[in-house]
């Protein structure tokens, strides 16, 4: 006779094992093909490093107005700073992309930039302040587009807006906790500076040691036969790189000329009567709004495309700069920089995703190293014009002149059509 009972219960048991077994299937196989160990490791290292620096750049104009610098003073440390962080990528990113090897680079990068930490915290001179800074943006440079350029051979090009996203949502955990670090410590000792350049320290030497768990690939790379770059390598690249490259760049370039350094969103605060604590307090919720959500947006700009999400980005950005073109209360600040935390997810790594997708795979560092190299001397500039306009004019003029900048940008690329 046969057995309904049995029978019954033989098949739910292989539906719940077939189910068992889907279930894990795709739960090993997912973060593999998307998340794989060496984005793990690449973006442990950033969130390091990033709490390291992020530790002291909300204390950094504070810190610098202490020692005596003034406004225009600290926007020229800035953006010279960005400046020479600009070259140095273009530079060294062509550099990583004819050899055919990325570790070297990431290494020695995170090393230097780890080393000014403490600098900063022996002598308080302008010159020793700007060779300190200077240091740790070329130890930006040498590492960046070669560090890009390992999360792009990780990803698809249907993937690379979550990859990146996803290290810049562990990047920017480091801009949260390095402020909670400096918030406590200020606390506790207010108005000592100069010790937490000491602590920052040693997060940068943990960064260090965790570039040694990544396992390079070989590339096997033909430019590597091409004569040595130089300094200038961004224009070289920039004649012979793809037209839809060079599209996006003009919009791109034209945005970073009017978007001054984050300093002066905290110069605001401090100028509208908030407290030291306080505006640390709202740049910490600005990091913590950037990390929750760029991998997400990540996810949604693979599905919906880098252009719409990038562009929505920017819509933000207009609006956030317009808020902070007039005196505000403290709890319109608070949702501005949740918008301004929104924003920085929907853009920055949306733009090296997008650019990596419009390049050839041999030339990811250069183009990448490129567009960091033009837009550091835009940033320069705008730092510059920045503090000189906020100096003779006033903040309002300041940020009312980005928002409207911000808006021919959309237009241009909403009109530029891509593949």
């Amino acid at each position: 006779m046969f057995n309904f009972k049995y029978y019954d219960m033989q098949c739910t048991n292989k539906k719940l094992h077939l189910a068992k077994s889907t279930m894990l299937q795709v739960l090993t196989n997912f973060p593999k093909r998307v998340i794989s160990k060496t984005v793990w490791i690449l973006s442990l290292v950033s969130l390091l490093t990033d709490m390291a620096s992020e530790m002291l750049y909300p204390v950094m104009p504070i810190f610098l107005q202490h020692i005596g610098f003034s406004i225009v003073l600290i926007g020229v440390l800035e953006g010279t700073a960005e400046a020479i962080a600009g070259l140095s990528k273009s530079y060294f990113g062509r550099q990583s992309d004819l050899s055919g090897k990325r570790l070297p680079f990431v290494q020695i990068g995170y090393a230097l930039s780890a080393i000014s930490k403490p600098m900063m915290g022996i002598f308080i001179f302008p010159f020793w302040i700007f060779l300190a800074r200077t240091i740790d943006r070329i130890g930006k440079g040498v590492r960046t587009g070669a560090r890009d350029a390992m999360l792009s051979d990780e990803a698809t090009p249907a993937t690379k807006a979550r990859v990146f996203g996803f290290h810049r949502s562990l990047d920017t955990l480091g801009a949260v906790f390095g402020p909670a670090i400096a918030l406590i410590y200020l606390y506790f000792y207010p108005h000592n500076y100069q010790q937490l350049f000491f602590i920052a320290f040693l997060p940068g030497i943990l960064a260090i040691a965790t570039t040694c768990l990544i396992k390079e690939k070989k590339l096997q790379n033909k430019a590597a036969q091409v004569a040595n770059t130089n300094i200038f390598a961004f224009a070289e690249y920039w004649k012979n790189s793809p037209p839809e490259y060079r599209k996006l760049l003009v919009g791109l370039l034209f945005f970073a000329l009017f978007n001054s350094a984050d300093v002066f969103l905290l110069l605001q605060l401090k100028a509208n009567g908030l407290s030291d604590t306080a505006a640390i307090g709202m740049y910490i919720f600005y990091n913590l709004v950037y990390a929750v959500s760029s991998y997400p947006i990540g996810i949604l700009a693979d599905r919906l495309g880098l252009k719409n999400i990038f562009l929505a980005g920017l819509c933000t950005c207009v609006i956030v700069y317009a808020g902070f073109s007039f005196h505000q209360p403290g709890y319109i600040y608070g949702i501005l920089f949740a918008l301004y935390g929104l924003y920085a997810a929907a853009t920055e790594g949306i733009a090296k995703a997008w650019i990596s997708n419009l390049v050839n795979k041999r030339e990811t560092a250069t183009a990448i190293g490129t567009y960091s190299g033009f837009q550091s001397i835009a940033a320069l500039l705008a730092s510059s014009m920045a503090g000189i306009i906020w100096y003779n004019v006033g903040a309002f003029a300041t940020f009312l002149l980005t928002s409207m900048a911000t808006i021919l940008v959309v237009l241009y690329l909403s009109l530029i059509k891509f593949k």
